[in-house]
């Protein structure tokens, strides 16, 4: 049976990188990704697709945000994004391979692959293959995990002997209004689990009291949470998840 390796459970996972805009390290860019391996962090970050269906670093679909530039980020080549300079400092947009090469095993590695269908169904692969390509040789602990089960599935087709997780929430905020309400509640009720053949979930922190969690962590799910922001959400968190995805302070690293 597939699980995650115990590299997921010894040390907190920086949230798109041990990030600090201030400091020079904006989120998903080299520098978050140092200041995490030199901290003793996993590293949780995001994977876009470029025109040429090139697997890219990066978190948001439009980026003007995180760049200054507006437009998808899905309608650039790999070149053109990483001529494109981040926002708090000089890098441009990392590739998948790029940032590969750079953490070397180091630390565990879980990676969210965007939602490329808008819907969260099925009209989804160029990602999903871009993503296996990069990681064929890799050596270190990784683990794959997205919103859309349709992705995951993809994953299991493209990437079967790395570990894959279903992304999870409630589905309450403005933005899930977007994905068709019969869709949000198979969703909600993390229906695909079984299905894609996942070991873990990463589930909304404010959430993880859902019976659902309780189901599957008794059938011996892993279940990871984001975001959390404070030492007290964490203590919280911690009572539920096997380990947090954090942002914004120093976590502590829980004894093994």
């Amino acid at each position: 049976m597939m699980t995650l390796p115990a590299e997921f459970f010894t040390a907190p996972i920086a949230h798109r990188g041990y990030h600090d805009r201030d400091a020079g390290r904006p989120e998903n860019s080299r520098a978050a990704f140092i200041a995490a391996i030199e901290a003793g962090y996993g590293i949780e970050f995001d994977l876009q697709c470029t025109s040429d269906h090139q697997a890219m670093v990066f978190h948001d679909y439009d980026m003007a945000r995180l760049t200054g530039r507006a437009g998808p980020i899905q309608q650039v080549t790999k070149t053109e994004a990483e001529a494109i300079t981040l926002i708090g400092n000089d890098e441009g947009i990392p590739s998948f391979a790029e940032i590969l090469k750079l953490v070397d095993g180091r630390v565990p590695l879980l990676i969210e692959l965007k939602d490329q269908d808008g819907v969260m169904g099925p009209n989804v692969g160029p990602l999903e293959q871009a993503t296996a390509k990069a990681l064929k040789d890799y050596q270190g602990p990784v683990a794959l995990m997205s919103f859309n089960p349709h992705s995951v599935a993809k994953l299991a087709q493209f990437a079967p002997d790395i570990p894959r997780g279903i992304v999870t929430e409630s589905y309450t905020d403005d933005e899930a209004q977007l994905i068709p309400l019969n869709r949000r509640e198979e969703l909600r009720r993390i229906d695909d689990y079984d299905q894609v053949g996942a070991c873990f979930i990463s589930h909304e922190a404010a959430d993880l009291s859902t019976p659902r969690v309780a189901e599957l962590k008794s059938k011996g799910a892993h279940i990871l949470c984001w975001t959390i922001r404070s030492p007290e959400q964490e203590a919280k968190a911690r009572t539920i998840a096997d380990n947090v995805t954090f942002e914004g302070y120093a976590a502590d690293h829980p004894k093994p």
